[in-house]
């Protein structure tokens, strides 16, 4: 059977991270990426590290599977051979700084009228609408903006940049549902549309009750640590031998723990009777809780709360994760085979279907402009005369 996304062809003009985020999702679907690329240069994410073998992995990490294509939208064949391939496809990607695509005459309102089942879908800091459109981001303006590194960290700590780059992560995310919802619009209509995807508005998005937990008391959330904010106890605790995460969700699971660490007093104290009653007497509470955690290790606490039916849970390193068993058996680590560096270890496609074969290894990323020859080609029916006279002007 085939994947959910077979026959839908992409033109990937995307760069760096959150673009590229986003088509690799549409790749795990089944769709055919052709990454349009500077030529010579390629996208600046195969100058940034870790190497190995002068090959970037950040860059191979992102776009394996995917097809490379150079083309200069500086000069007016280079976007003519846009336009025309434009006609072929069912979805345009990018993710420039807005009006840049407008510059170069290959705007959405371009777009559109060559081919009117376009979906043009554009991922940027700020959006292609509002007062700071077209201001220069990164991922960690947009959680600054976002409002994420106010409540990330410790009482009292600089502000701090959540460990992964979530802005542009999310923004990638965000843009992968927008072109999907589309594209099952398109089927009702016959028409495409623009998505426009903001990091910031992304990063808004992701505030989870913060909203809400200001327009209480009108105070602003501050960096809690390892605690939830409304959830008592479920945080990080410190067993004999290491650090380890107690999500105790709910007043049954609070009385399941407290039972079995034998502290019935805590389950009729009226201080600790609910869940928001332990959350406003936290400060008393999570002195007691360290005092009883302490007494045992991870693997002992990990093995008490399993045959109790309470969560709990190792703070894996990336090692840890790498070999998880329940990672591991969800094909979440998969190979890709490469001449340059030999295997390399990814993230699989955590988006599981019943008509996705899930394959345990991945073909990896191309080089730049390996498929230019082959796609104008099989695209555009040029010849090798052609395509070689392109290369020799700069075009491609």
């Amino acid at each position: 059977m085939p994947k959910p996304l077979e026959g839908i062809k992409v033109l990937d003009l995307t760069r760096i991270l959150a673009g590229p985020f986003c088509t690799t999702i549409l790749c795990d679907l089944g769709a055919e990426v052709i990454k349009v690329e500077i030529p010579n240069t390629g996208d600046d994410a195969r100058h940034f590290g870790p190497f190995k073998n002068e090959l970037s992995l950040y860059f191979l990490s992102l776009n394996r599977e995917k097809k490379s294509i150079t083309l200069n939208l500086k000069t007016d064949e280079g976007k003519a051979i846009l336009k025309d391939l434009v006609n072929k496809v069912d979805i345009l990607t990018e993710n420039y700084r807005p009006g840049t695509m407008e510059k170069l005459g290959l705007g959405y309102d371009v777009l559109k009228k060559i081919n009117p089942k376009l979906i043009y879908a554009a991922a940027s800091g700020f959006g292609h609408t509002g007062p700071d459109s077209k201001k220069p981001a990164y991922d960690i303006l947009a959680q600054a903006l976002g409002g994420i590194m106010s409540v990330t960290g410790w009482p009292d700590s600089p502000p701090t940049r959540v460990g992964i780059s979530i802005g542009d992560i999310a923004a990638g995310l965000y843009t992968a549902i927008g072109i999907n919802a589309a594209l099952f619009q398109r089927e009702k209509t016959g028409l495409g549309q623009k998505v426009d995807v903001a990091m910031l508005d992304c990063q808004v998005a992701l505030l989870e009750n913060a909203f809400a937990r200001y327009q209480v008391d009108a105070k602003n959330p501050k960096p809690i640590g390892n605690r939830h904010p409304t959830v008592t106890p479920f945080q990080v605790f410190k067993a004999k031998d290491d650090y380890f995460v107690v999500p105790i969700g709910n007043d049954k699971l609070w009385v399941k723990f407290c039972t079995i660490v034998d502290r019935k007093d805590l389950i009729t104290n009226e201080k600790y009777v609910t869940n928001a009653t332990r959350t406003d007497n936290i400060e008393t509470l999570i002195p007691i809780m360290e005092k009883i955690i302490i007494e045992k290790t991870v693997s002992e606490w990990i093995e008490l709360f399993e045959i109790n039916g309470i969560p709990g849970g190792r703070i894996n390193s990336i090692d840890k994760v790498m070999s998880n068993k329940q990672v591991l058996a969800r094909n979440m680590i998969v190979e890709v085979e490469d001449k340059k560096i030999g295997s390399l270890k990814i993230a699989g496609n955590p988006i599981k279907m019943s008509n996705i074969p899930d394959s345990k290894t991945r073909k990896t990323a191309p080089e730049i402009g390996e498929h230019t020859a082959e796609m104008l080609s099989k695209m555009l029916n040029f010849d090798k005369a052609r395509i070689d006279k392109l290369k020799k002007d700069g075009v491609i």
